[in-house]
C-alpha cells in the first residue's frame, strides 16, 4: 500500500495539446507517436466521433475527432492538424487534434478533480485538472474517452 505522501511527491508526465481555444493533455505514457494529418477513410455506422480510419504501418487504426467527442465543432482536418496515436491497454487510436503544445512534468499534487458537476457529461472525460502558467489544463481519461465502439468500428 502506498502512502499520500509517497504519491503526491511523483510525478507524471503530460503531452498537451489544443482543441479550439482549449488546453487539453494525456498521460505521455499512453502515447505511441505524434503523427500529421493523414485523411482517414470513414466506415459505414461508426460513431459520429469516429473520423474514419488510416493505415498505420499495415495497421488499420481509428481515428476520433476529439472535438467531436467532447461536445465542440469538429476539427477541419487539415495540414496543421495532428494525430496523436496512443495506446490504452489492447487499444490503440488516432486522436485528431488542432496541434500539440508541450510535454509537462508536474508533481502528481499538482493535479486536481474536476467538480462533480452532472454525472452524463464531458465532465465524465477529465481525469484531472492542473494550472500550468496560468493556463487551466484537462488532463484527459483515455479510458473514458476511447470507449469499446471504437474498437467495434474497425
Amino acid at each position: 500500500m502506498t502512502s499520500s505522501s509517497t504519491q503526491s511527491s511523483a510525478e507524471v508526465e503530460l503531452l498537451s495539446f489544443r482543441l479550439a481555444e482549449e488546453e487539453y493533455s494525456v498521460d505521455i505514457m499512453s502515447v505511441r507517436e505524434i503523427r500529421g494529418w493523414t485523411r482517414a477513410t470513414p466506415l459505414p455506422h461508426a460513431p459520429p466521433y469516429v473520423r474514419g480510419v488510416i493505415n498505420l504501418r499495415g495497421t488499420v487504426l481509428p481515428v476520433v475527432d476529439l472535438s467531436v467527442r467532447l461536445g465542440m465543432a469538429p476539427v477541419e482536418g487539415d495540414a496543421r492538424n495532428v494525430i496523436i496515436v496512443v495506446q490504452v491497454g489492447n487499444q490503440t487510436a488516432g486522436l485528431l487534434v488542432d496541434a500539440v503544445s508541450d510535454i509537462l512534468a508536474l508533481p502528481n499534487s499538482e493535479l486536481q478533480a474536476p467538480p462533480e458537476l452532472t454525472a452524463d457529461s464531458a465532465h465524465s472525460y477529465i481525469a484531472a485538472l492542473t494550472i500550468v502558467e496560468g493556463r487551466m489544463i484537462r488532463v484527459l481519461d483515455l479510458n473514458a474517452v476511447l470507449p469499446d465502439e471504437v474498437a467495434e468500428a474497425v
